[in-house]
Parts: C-alpha cells; sequence; structure tokens
C-alpha cells in the first residue's frame, strides 16, 4: 500500500510539474491595443475605420491577408503582381471583389508608407487596400490571425509580402477549395514539397538542408500527418473555416501553421495539398538557428497543450464588437 502511495504521489507530481511548465512556457496571445482595433483605407486619404469583424456577413469575393514586417523592399513587387491578377481576374467576372489587407507586424522600416504610395500610385484601378499597423511586432502567426479575424471575404488567402508563390497559382487553390468544400468547410494549402529535389534547394546549405528535414521529421510525429508542406505562406479558407480556426489560435510565431492546420484536423475540416510555383527570394527574417529551436519547442508546446486538453478548439467562440 505504502509503494502504492508513493507511485501516486510521484506521478502527481510529475503531473503538477508538466502542467506549470506547459503553462509558463506556453504562448498567450496578447489582445489588440485600442489602436490596433482600427485600420487605414489607402483609397480613402488614410482613413481611420473600426476593423470588422470575420464573423460578419462576407462582402467580397476574396480577402487576401498579407503579414509584413520589414518587407518596405520586397512588398512593392509581390502587391504588382498581386493586383495584375486579382484585376484580370475581375474583369472576367464583374461579380468578383476582393480586398487585401496587410499588416504591418510592427515594421521598423517604411513598410506602412510604401503600401500607402502603392495605393496612391493605383487610383485609377480604385484599389481596395487596408493596412492594419500593429504597435508592437507580435509575430507572422499574430500577424495573419489580425488580419484574418477582420476579413470580408468569402474565402480568404493568406499570402506572404515576398512574391516567392507565383499569385496567379491562386487559380489551383481556388478550383481544389470548390471540389472539397464540404458543409461550407474547406482549407486548400499551397506546396512546395515537388521541389525537394529540386536545384534551388539541393543548393542549399548542408546545415540548412538537416534542418529541413530534422522538422518534417518532428512535424510528422508531433504535428501533422498526411500534409506534406505545412510551412508554405500561400493557404486558402473557405469563411466557415476561417471563423472557426483563427478565434481558436494561440501560438503567434513562425510555427503557427501547424497549430492551424491541427485545429483544422481535429474538426475534421476537409484539407487538400496543392502544388505550387515558388522560387526563394533573398531578404530571409529567418534565423536559421534559433528559429529552428523555438519552432521545435513551440510545435511540442501546440501537441503537449491539445493532448492534455489545456487548449481546447471552442466551435461556439465568438469575437464581440469592441
Amino acid at each position: 500500500m505504502t509503494v502504492i502511495l508513493l507511485t501516486l504521489a510521484a506521478l502527481a507530481t510529475l503531473a503538477a510539474s508538466i502542467f506549470s511548465v506547459l503553462v509558463f512556457f506556453s504562448p498567450i496571445p496578447r489582445q489588440p491595443t485600442e489602436n490596433e482595433k482600427y485600420y487605414k483605407d489607402a483609397k480613402n486619404n488614410n482613413e481611420r475605420k473600426k476593423l470588422p469583424s470575420i464573423f460578419d456577413n462576407a462582402s467580397v469575393s476574396l480577402s487576401c491577408i498579407v503579414p509584413a514586417f520589414d518587407e518596405s523592399k520586397r512588398l512593392p513587387t509581390m502587391l504588382t503582381e498581386t493586383i495584375e491578377f486579382l484585376q484580370e481576374k475581375k474583369r472576367q467576372n464583374k461579380n468578383f471583389t476582393y480586398e487585401i489587407i496587410i499588416v504591418d507586424d510592427g515594421s521598423r522600416d517604411q513598410t506602412v508608407q510604401v503600401a500607402f504610395s502603392f495605393a496612391k500610385g493605383h487610383k485609377e484601378k480604385d484599389l481596395d487596400i487596408r493596412i492594419l499597423a500593429l504597435e508592437k511586432n507580435r509575430g507572422k502567426g499574430g500577424a495573419v490571425t489580425q488580419g484574418m479575424l477582420a476579413a470580408r471575404g468569402e474565402r480568404c488567402l493568406m499570402v506572404d509580402a515576398d512574391g516567392a508563390t507565383r499569385f496567379s497559382d491562386l487559380q489551383k487553390l481556388e478550383d481544389a477549395l470548390d471540389i472539397l468544400t464540404k458543409d461550407g468547410h474547406g482549407v486548400a494549402v499551397g506546396s512546395r514539397s515537388h521541389l525537394v529535389s529540386t536545384e534551388a534547394v539541393v543548393k542549399r546549405s548542408f546545415i540548412r538542408n538537416l534542418l529541413m528535414r530534422c522538422f518534417h521529421s518532428l512535424v510528422y510525429v508531433l504535428g501533422i500527418r498526411g500534409i506534406e508542406d505545412t510551412q508554405c505562406g500561400f493557404k486558402l479558407f473557405t469563411r466557415k473555416s476561417a471563423q472557426l480556426i483563427f478565434p481558436n489560435m494561440h501560438v503567434e510565431r513562425w510555427i503557427f501553421d501547424i497549430e492551424c492546420l491541427m485545429i483544422a484536423q481535429l474538426q475534421k475540416i476537409p484539407i487538400q495539398e496543392v502544388q505550387v510555383n515558388w522560387h526563394e527570394i533573398d531578404g530571409s527574417k529567418i534565423n536559421l538557428m534559433m528559429d529552428s529551436i523555438q519552432m521545435a519547442r513551440d510545435l511540442l508546446l501546440i501537441r503537449l497543450n491539445y493532448i492534455l486538453g489545456l487548449w481546447t478548439v471552442n466551435v461556439n467562440k465568438t469575437i464581440k464588437s469592441q
């Protein structure tokens, strides 16, 4: 009896220790500041307006959420390619409408000014560009989440500001979503998995390729199965899926894609991986060693929190108007 009691006490102590560690190290998304509840409308003289909610009725066909941190150099090229494709789509389909939400993640350069200048230089196209400026850097995941929570689109696209993915491949994601959507739910995931053996990847440094393979193995063991490329910054969500996934997000750094897809899988949302054209762009913000360590740690925290029930998906979660 004494042995049993000692064993139970040891297990209880271990469980309490694990719980304490998880609570201490697990990310907690910060609440938006008062200024972060507003956006600036680039086509109306930078007018400051209250952010809409993902739970409002859709009012445009597509929302493009662009997280941007110190992207003053790469953003114009990406926006040019994006606008050309979307304007052509609009010419072919008069009912198609779109918005671009640039979420400035506390940039230290002129990202916001560059975005405003771009919109001003294309006034004849009547672009619907909204700029949400975060007062303090949250991380890519936090920026994407804040943009998604303010999206008005029937479909919501997250797309990186570097222009690494060919934007016209949006059509591939839309075609996939047309087929797989069930009960209003669906996620189409851009994938670079077919590029693993290409020259661009082979020529990377040994340590970079090693870390990439280790990360993919860790993702398979602890995170997502059935999706070969979880980290491509080109994902398309139905509005209903965005309403379920993004209000329940916890992680705000690079690994947020894993939690996003994990929530989708937990809720049995249909997901399809779609091969896209991608090329490496100079100017990456990733610190190869430090960010790899943080991503591995966050991946472990995500899995443990969901396994132990500390994080759950609240299907009734809503965002109240402030």
